[in-house]
């Protein structure tokens, strides 16, 4: 995919991996939907990247129909959607609470299904094919406990990307996930709890950005970040038992 005159939607824009991308992207030539909640952010972010900017809720009803519509409206096509915003949390699920649980699938899994599904239609109408990039996260593959609910979602998200592929499959459309270890962004203080662990050490959001802009141009179908996570990844998928037991002896 050429980014040249390319638009692109990326949302959770105002910081951090999706602020990364957004950046990245219109350094290779797109146009940048910035998509997020905070519109002083967005805005000057927009600006400076000649974009556009779109204020919404993606836990919202209408929220990706919105973005959509301001897309096209704004510029008339849609080639590539980089679904990133997402809300983490630390802490059992027994004392999570039901709006809490009810947050973290409202925007992580049914904001991101509905707005794939949106973004893909969009992008059929053009007729010239194009991207969606899911960020996902390690801990879709690994699972961390204390971390229940947000692993779960971010687990749906993994598991629906393969299936909207084989949807999409002689329309020219990839789809692709992108799975960050511990990212350097202000996630672990929205989620509620710092990040103390010495091992691993987290990475700049500019290099997931890196994985997220080469999913939209080569449909990479999946990149863990970094790639040694893969290691893990791959142990928990193939005998859950074993990594159990190792990742609770190693913390």
């Amino acid at each position: 995919m050429d980014l040249r005159g390319a638009v692109v939607v990326v949302t959770g824009a105002s910081s951090g991996i999706g602020r990364a991308s957004a950046e990245l992207l219109a350094r290779r030539g797109a146009t940048v939907v910035a998509v997020g909640r905070d519109e002083a952010t967005l805005a000057e972010l927009a600006d400076r990247l000649r974009g556009s900017s779109c204020v919404v809720d993606l836990r919202d009803a209408g929220g990706a129909a919105a973005v959509v519509e301001h897309t096209m409206a704004v510029h008339g096509r849609l080639d590539a959607v980089v679904i990133n915003a997402g809300v983490g949390h630390a802490g059992p699920v027994l004392k999570m609470g039901p709006r809490r649980i009810a947050e973290l699938v409202d925007l992580n899994v049914r904001g991101a299904l509905m707005l794939a599904a949106a973004g893909a239609e969009a992008i059929t109408r053009h007729g010239d094919g194009g991207a969606v990039v899911l960020v996902s996260s390690i801990a879709a593959a690994v699972g961390v406990p204390g971390e229940s609910v947000y692993s779960a979602t971010k687990a749906a998200v993994e598991s629906f990307a393969p299936l909207l592929s084989e949807e999409l499959r002689g329309q020219g459309i990839t789809v692709s996930t992108v799975l960050p270890g511990v990212v350097d962004t202000d996630f672990f203080r929205r989620r509620g709890a710092p990040y103390e662990r010495r091992f691993p050490r987290p990475i700049p959001p500019e290099r997931v950005a890196a994985a997220v802009v080469k999913a939209v141009q080569n449909g990479t179908p999946r990149q863990v970040v970094p790639r040694w996570l893969s290691v893990p990844a791959r142990l928990s998928a193939t005998t859950p038992r074993l990594y159990r037991v190792l990742a609770r002896y190693l913390g």
